[in-house]
């Protein structure tokens, strides 16, 4: 049980007690709690998975496909416009599930997890192995230092570097090209370049200077097997508009690259939500990790189309990082309230995304927290 002056250890969030903390918390309370919300169901993965990315892929092509028969007229740029944006939303929560992969069950999900890369991480070049350094923004010693790929003390640098992690959103879809396009067959031809390769240019990440751990042979063979399927994905894409269309400028080329910068753009504002990005590379105690991520728990008819598959739950997740997204939501009303009133817990809910993003802004400008609030 934590006490008052202790804090939860786990690499997983769960777990015996670490360094003391002035805040009161309980955990074997909390997860009294949830204890009975922590099995994944399959029926909803699948179902919410396969109408997310049929349905996006659908209106994806309605966009191509509209002007090519009605031709460019007013309404037409309306209807593109609205399914931009759908298609937009709907790829973003089909893509998040690959947050959901890193935290399942390693038996009872296999298919899943070639469906998921199948249908969406080798058509969107980001495989399933991208995130599987994610579990160490979960560990206690690690989170918010240099073992964290996807932390960066945003709040204490000035604005310019928030504006630049969202502006990076115009090069990552042409770095994800040249990654798998050019890069992986140089590592099939020279394999001394796949450690370097594998350390610096193999991860999804916040921190640019994050450096994984080599791999085991097992998850060595995943990573070209899937460096493999998306070679093979680009260079169709590619030559596509030739053999189809006969045109050597495909427009296709830059819908998707629009739908990829918007994709972008709203998972990395959702990023600078999740959490208050305060630490200063020291290591932090369990309390303070949790006052560091942030739950969005009101207004879910908008939340839950910018922060999909329980991302606007971040601080719980932090709590219950194998609580499966579809009982998130339950699991946070029950904590609201069962939870004492003098818990942490209740302070790591913001109101709008919005409002915490200004918060950061104006931390990032040197105002302090209290000020920011």
């Amino acid at each position: 049980m934590l006490h008052t002056t202790t804090t939860a250890t786990p690499t997983s969030g769960e777990g015996p007690s670490s360094p003391p903390s002035c805040h009161p918390f309980r955990f074997s309370q909390a997860r009294s709690l949830i204890a009975d919300l922590q099995r994944p169901k399959q029926s909803i993965y699948w179902i919410d998975f396969l109408v997310s990315i049929v349905l996006g892929h659908t209106s994806l092509h309605l966009i191509f496909i509209a002007p090519y028969v009605y031709g460019f007229q007013p309404w037409v740029i309306g209807v593109m416009g609205v399914c931009y944006v759908i298609t937009v939303i709907l790829y973003m929560r089909a893509l998040m599930f690959i947050h959901e992969l890193v935290h399942l069950p390693a038996k009872g999900f296999t298919m899943f997890r070639v469906a998921w890369n199948a249908l969406c991480g080798i058509f969107f070049l980001v495989p399933s192995f991208l995130y599987y350094p994610h579990v160490d923004h979960h560990r206690r010693k690690h989170y918010g230092t240099e073992h964290d790929g996807e932390y960066l003390r945003l709040a204490g640098h000035g604005p310019w570097l928030i504006a630049l992690y969202i502006g990076q959103a115009l090069l990552l879809p042409l770095v994800a090209v040249f990654r798998f396009l050019v890069v992986s067959p140089l590592c099939w031809l020279f394999p001394r370049l796949r450690p370097l390769v594998h350390r610096h240019m193999s991860t999804m990440v916040v921190d640019p200077f994050y450096e994984r751990k080599d791999a085991s042979p097992k998850v060595m063979r995943i990573v070209i097997l899937q460096e493999v399927l998306c070679f093979v994905w680009l260079v169709w894409f590619l030559v596509r508009g030739h053999f189809m269309r006969d045109q050597w400028l495909d427009p296709f080329w830059l819908i998707a690259y629009a739908v990829g910068v918007g994709i972008l753009v709203l998972n990395e504002v959702r990023t600078l939500g999740a959490h208050r990005w305060r630490n200063d590379g020291d290591e932090m105690s369990f309390a303070d990790q949790l006052l560091d991520s942030v739950n969005f728990p009101d207004r879910p008819w908008v939340t839950e189309l910018w922060g999909p598959i329980g991302t606007r739950y971040h601080a719980l997740h932090h709590l219950f990082p194998r609580l499966p997204y579809h009982n998130l939501g339950k699991a946070h009303r029950r904590l609201s309230e069962g939870l004492p009133s003098e818990s942490i817990y209740h302070q790591t809910n913001e109101v709008t995304l919005t409002g915490a993003i200004v918060k950061l802004w104006k931390q990032a400008q040197g105002t302090p927290p209290e000020a920011a609030s």
